[in-house]
């Protein structure tokens, strides 16, 4: 029966780990997403940083993309930025295989 418990945390330890390691890439796929859009804006400097932030932070609102999406949208729209919802899907998607390759080069 111990074998089973052990076998047992083992898959809840792996479980969390594999969590929270997405939890990090979605954010750092979320940074990256934000400076793209920050520079599309016309920003500059420690604008683009403080704006990367507001990205990562508007993920938290609701589970999924559709809270950074409209985030990003709205703020396009306010600075008449010409950028769509496709572009924005595909510059997450695209930030999200390199915040994967990022974490993959820190740990090698």
């Amino acid at each position: 029966m111990a074998d089973f418990n052990d076998r047992q945390k083992a898959f809840e330890n792996k479980f969390a780990r594999d969590a929270e390691l997405q939890f990090k890439v979605t954010a750092r796929r979320n940074r990256l997403v934000g400076e793209w859009a920050a520079a599309k804006m016309g920003k500059s400097g420690d604008e683009i940083a403080a704006y990367a932030k507001e990205v990562v932070e508007a993920d938290f609102e609701e589970a999924g993309d559709e809270d950074v999406i409209r985030k990003l949208l709205g703020d396009f729209e306010a600075t008449n930025t010409d950028v769509d919802d496709t572009a924005i899907r595909a510059a997450l998607e695209e930030n999200m295989d390199e915040a994967r390759r990022q974490f993959i080069e820190e740990d090698e």
